[in-house]
């Protein structure tokens, strides 16, 4: 077996959560935002348009793995109102910053996630890797839970033009950690996103189930749109204890230093 140097990490639902509500308040202060700047929508109306034009806009990154981004989701969702708003128009872009302005309150770390990384961070290279439209957003989320210091690469889609599963995304994590790509494991919850495409692009992903398997209260996204099944013989852990355990005795060699479990 291959010696495991590296290891990348999804952020949202491996790393962090979101509130149950974020979602939802981020929509209301969106549409605010838009009012207030003289934009008059009736509130279900555009949300629904919203809706639609974020999965739209989805499933087409799917064809080539281009990151989409929110801006095109509200011009779009503003189209169907009457409104012909360009997506670079500064009123879009002051809505993108009430919505993402909630995720700041209400994102959390999943319990003893801060010890993890920081055992990990003394025997492995640390990369985060996560799907998130607006790329200061997902920064100022990263530094508000105090973890991008346990990392030595930090990739964020709407950064990097690509979004996972594409192979590109990832090849640019492996690349930047240093590596091979059969010496990185790849940890996320997203059947499609993260299993499929660790898998596509040669590294080996885990799939971790912790937040649903723990019943960890956190937001539903409309970024997470995977009807995946994930192999049987993907490697699942649903506690970090069992994470440790996976990798003690599956990835373990004699000249990396044996990671202890938590309590230990």
């Amino acid at each position: 077996m291959n010696q495991i140097k590296a290891i990348g990490f999804d952020l949202f639902n491996t790393l962090i959560t979101a509130e149950p509500h974020a979602v939802d308040e981020a929509l209301r202060r969106l549409i605010h935002s838009l009012v207030e700047s003289g934009i008059a929508i009736e509130s279900d109306a555009f949300s629904k348009a919203h809706m639609e034009a974020a999965l739209r806009l989805l499933e087409e990154t799917k064809r080539d793995g281009r990151e989409t981004h929110n801006r095109f989701w509200i011009s779009a969702a503003l189209e169907t109102q009457g409104y012909d708003v360009p997506p670079d128009d500064p009123r879009i872009a002051a809505g993108v910053d009430a919505y993402f302005s909630i995720f700041l309150e209400r994102c959390h770390l999943i319990p003893g996630t801060r010890e993890v990384l920081r055992r990990l961070c003394e025997s492995y290279c640390l990369g985060l890797l996560s799907n998130f439209t607006h790329a200061p957003a997902a920064m100022g989320i990263i530094d508000q839970v105090d973890i991008a210091s346990f990392f030595d690469v930090i990739l964020i889609s709407g950064a990097v033009g690509y979004r996972k599963p594409h192979p590109f995304i990832f090849r640019r994590l492996v690349d930047q950690m240093g590596v091979k790509k059969n010496e990185v494991l790849y940890v996320g919850d997203d059947p499609e996103a993260d299993i499929a495409g660790a898998r596509r692009a040669g590294i080996q992903p885990v799939w971790t189930t912790c937040v649903q398997d723990q019943n960890i209260r956190a937001a539903p996204s409309v970024l997470s749109v995977s009807s995946q099944e994930v192999d049987i013989n993907v490697p699942r852990f649903s506690t970090w204890e069992e994470f440790f355990s996976l990798l003690n005795d599956g990835y373990h060699e004699a000249n990396v230093s044996r990671i202890e479990p938590l309590g230990a």
